[in-house]
């Protein structure tokens, strides 16, 4: 998910959109998911070099990722989207001044219980073993950039800084989440659940762990075998309800 707080943000994106050609090719990935830059110029009839700009433009844009692999004929340009949600929130710069925000590292929980498959990681290695629970009680899971689990739960604790004439209207939780499947698989359906003060808000289903391409903040040591980078995902609770990138979850409120 691409969440935008300011238009100017989404400048390159708008960009993108505005062509009937470029729609179309997004549209063609969404179905297909990965499909090399000959594909494009046969199914819609037009030149390589105009393909080649179109993909550039969606490129650039953030849309979408391309990656190099081995064909018959050498190596071929596979095209795959880079989002799967674009949010665009027109009330942020009304409201900003009554936000209260907070950072809170994945590794900052409070309790735990957790079935392997299982680890941790830091920018820098691996923190202890894999498949070994134990190691989620040691103090270097605070320097965690990367946690999974078969199953089980993760509980943390968010600052309040509500003011006692104050009442919260909102709250946002921002995250980047994927299944975790025996060594990576994109179709791997996983219900992901969530709730605050031990009230039950909803879950979201991930699609699968992620190995296409490396994240963009995937450091270079890590496995190229493995999961690459998750989804990033909003979960809100207001006045209406519970939300998953704005989309209805729950009928839970605040």
């Amino acid at each position: 998910m691409k969440h935008l707080t300011k238009l100017r943000d989404g400048i390159k994106i708008f960009d993108a959109l505005n062509s009937d050609v470029r729609i179309t090719i997004l549209e063609m990935i969404m179905k297909d998911k990965e499909l090399n830059l000959d594909y494009f110029a046969k199914s819609l009839n037009i030149s390589n070099s105009a393909v080649t700009m179109h993909i550039r433009k969606l490129s650039e844009a953030g849309l979408i990722t391309i990656t190099t692999a081995s064909g018959i004929r050498g190596s071929k340009k596979i095209c795959s989207l880079n989002m799967d949600r674009l949010l665009i929130d027109f009330d942020s710069e009304k409201t900003k001044t009554n936000v209260y925000s907070f950072e809170l590292s994945i590794g900052h929980y409070v309790n735990y219980e957790i079935m392997p498959t299982c680890g941790l990681v830091s920018s820098s290695g691996i923190i202890g073993e894999f498949d070994e629970p134990r190691y989620f009680s040691f103090t270097e899971r605070f320097n965690a950039q990367l946690i999974w689990f078969k199953s089980g739960f993760l509980e943390y604790k968010i600052p309040n800084a509500l003011k006692p004439d104050e009442k919260i209207k909102e709250l946002q939780i921002s995250m980047e989440v994927a299944s975790e499947a025996p060594g990576f698989s994109a179709n791997y359906p996983s219900d992901i659940h969530f709730s605050v003060n031990n009230v039950n808000l909803g879950y979201w289903t991930s699609p699968g762990e992620f190995n296409d391409r490396r994240g963009n903040f995937t450091p270079s040591w890590w496995f190229p075998n493995l999961g690459q980078y998750g989804k990033l995902k909003m979960l809100a609770v207001n006045d209406s309800g519970t939300f998953i990138d704005g989309i209805l979850i729950s009928d839970t409120t605040i």
